[in-house]
């Protein structure tokens, strides 16, 4: 029997328009308050066009922290602190759009679908049962499939004893994870909404007993620091929180380990990389799917 969906899910959002060459800037600005951020050109046919930027937050934000923070970024890329427009976005039923929108995904050996689906998964796939609900993450996305490809890889060249899912959102990759390996995974997320989706989606997919997930302050949550090292640790999340959390992950990762790093288009990949290698670990390969990169380095 499908669960109940819960109450459609407000939203509200942040937007503001800068030059190219701040965009970075007031992304960093927004990563604070927000839990999903979106970039967009205004118009490809203009070089040094403006360009939109989206936060997505539960929360409603408070607009004059909203302003400082513009105009601290303002400051530092010499250009005019902008609006910052706040709206609510209307309510909407997330988990009815993601059932009508979440057709089967095949990605290696993984074969994910929602549970309105009624047919037959191909012979020899892992199977993944998924209800994304409030929390992001279906396999479709370019990054979430990056990672899937990695997994598929490593499945044919090693074992993993001791694997960390951060930033775990629906749960997939920790799925993924505990499916291929049959091996206890911890799972983490700033978003208490995305632990209890995986919780759920673990139950669904009888693997309760390997997923272990809790909402916290990523590395210095107590299941986490309290579980390493991990020999795999899988992070789908952004490029700057990647960057910041370089020195947890390496001191959280064991020798010979090795990292998944998605959630980034592949110009800040170097963003990403160059912080990671400063702590000692080596790029083994990245794996591009349109404009997103994941990355794989190795301790």
């Amino acid at each position: 029997m499908r669960p109940s969906a819960p109450a459609p899910t407000f939203l509200w959002r942040i937007e503001t328009r800068v030059p190219r060459a701040a965009v970075d800037a007031f992304e960093a600005a927004l990563e604070p308050f927000c839990m999903a951020i979106s970039t967009l050109m205004i118009d490809p046919d203009e070089e040094d066009g403006l360009w939109s930027i989206e936060g997505f937050t539960g929360a409603e934000p408070d607009p004059q922290s909203i302003s400082r923070a513009f105009a601290r970024a303002a400051s530092n890329t010499a250009i005019e602190a902008p609006r910052a427009k706040i709206d609510l976005v209307p309510p909407r039923d997330w988990v009815a759009e993601n059932l009508a929108d979440f057709p089967p995904v095949r990605v290696g050996r993984y074969f994910i679908h929602g549970s309105h689906f009624g047919g037959t998964a191909p012979a020899g796939a892992v199977t993944i049962r998924l209800d994304s609900g409030t929390a992001f993450g279906s396999g479709e996305h370019p990054s979430t499939a990056g990672c899937l490809l990695v997994l598929d890889q490593l499945a044919r060249q090693r074992r993993f004893r001791r694997p960390l899912d951060m930033g775990c959102g629906s749960g997939i990759l920790s799925l993924a994870i505990a499916k291929t390996w049959r091996t206890a995974v911890v799972a983490c997320d700033i978003d208490p909404e995305s632990a209890r989706v995986t919780t759920a989606n673990a139950a669904r997919n009888g693997a309760a007993r390997f997923i272990r997930a809790r909402s916290g302050p990523s590395y210095q949550t107590p299941v986490v620091a309290g579980g390493g090292p991990y020999d795999l640790i899988v992070a789908n999340i952004l490029a700057r929180p990647l960057k910041k959390m370089a020195g947890d992950l390496s001191r959280a990762l064991a020798p010979g380990g090795v990292a998944v790093l998605s959630g980034l288009l592949t110009r800040d990949a170097r963003l990403v990389i160059a912080p990671h290698r400063a702590r000692g670990l080596r790029l083994i390969r990245t794996i591009a799917i349109g404009d997103w990169v994941t990355i794989v380095m190795g301790g």
